[in-house]
């Protein structure tokens, strides 16, 4: 079995470039989060298209061209210790053709971002390596919790993360460890069939998600199902699932763990007999703690539910 590589710890004035592989994003937006990665002692580099503009069915951060130079460049240059994505939205599938990883796999570097960015770390874990899905850049300005960030910071200089949660009554019980991967549902369901599409096979699957009308919700997990995704898996994370369905009907829409979405999960998994942990605070929401895609993760259930890389 292949062991994933994480990237080295990073110390005290090392480099971490900040890159829009997607949606556009302004200045504004990123001030507090640059702020940030500057207050913790690290230095923060500005890829050349951070803040360019491109409108062709969606506001892109640049041309296609333009953001792929920007994160080969990140990937690639060895002055760079870490990679910070400012945002998610759409764009990442534009990429992932295209990347280099030469200097890269000679120096491996930690890879954050989730959303759209759970693309870019399907191909990074495709090749071997672990990522960080967690907090973007811009998120910083929207209120989310601090821990968020200092939990990133923790795994750039070494800490693997420890998580215990209150157990949820749709959990399924059982004590497991492998593999994590996932990210965002509607990106896991987008690769599916392709060459980039995460391998499932004894894998803990980690999945979230934002916006989505029930019915689409429910599409995808079936896709799954049709897929024999959950005939092979090891286990399943459930994370965020928030503005769901349609807002004038549903009470939960603020909500960053929407009950009926639980519920049309659980029910489609029922009939599987791996352990789910539902409630895992990552997503599109507020405390939003990392977990490390391609890390080998350790699941335990009792009276807590305890979660551990």
């Amino acid at each position: 079995m292949r062991k994933n590589i994480f990237p080295k710890s990073l110390k005290k004035g090392d480099k971490i470039a900040v890159i829009s592989p997607a949606g556009a994003v302004d200045a504004l937006q990123l001030e507090k989060g640059i702020k940030m990665i500057k207050d913790k002692g690290f230095e923060p580099v500005l890829g050349e298209h951070l803040y360019a503009k491109y409108s062709n069915g969606y506001n892109y951060a640049g041309t296609e061209k333009e953001r792929i130079k920007d994160i080969n460049w990140a990937l690639n240059d060895k002055e760079i210790g870490a990679i910070w994505a400012s945002r998610g939205g759409y764009g990442c599938q534009h990429l992932i053709q295209h990347l280099k990883l030469k200097g890269f796999t000679e120096n491996p570097k930690w890879y954050i971002g989730y959303s759209d960015n759970t693309v870019i770390q399907s191909y990074l874990l495709k090749k071997g390596f672990v990522s960080v899905h967690g907090q973007t850049i811009k998120t910083s300005s929207f209120g989310v919790t601090e821990e968020s960030y200092d939990l990133i910071f923790d795994i750039l200089k070494g800490k693997s993360p420890k998580y215990s949660l209150k157990p949820h009554h749709f959990n399924k019980e059982g004590n497991i460890e492998g593999e994590l991967i996932g990210g965002n549902l509607a990106l896991i369901y987008a690769l599916l069939g392709t060459k980039y599409s995460f391998d499932f096979k004894d894998k803990i699957l980690f999945i979230e998600d934002i916006g989505e009308n029930f019915y689409a919700l429910d599409r995808m997990i079936m896709s799954l199902e049709l897929a024999g995704v959950f005939n092979t898996i090891k286990g399943l994370i459930v994370g965020g699932m928030t503005n769901m369905g349609d807002e004038k009907d549903n009470k939960n829409y603020e909500e960053s763990f929407d009950e009926f979405a639980y519920k049309l999960i659980s029910e489609r998994i029922s009939k599987y007999k791996f352990p789910v942990v539902f409630g895992f605070p990552n997503g599109h929401i507020k405390d939003n703690r990392p977990l490390l895609i391609g890390g080998k993760a350790k699941i335990k259930m009792d009276s807590k539910v305890k979660i551990e890389f």
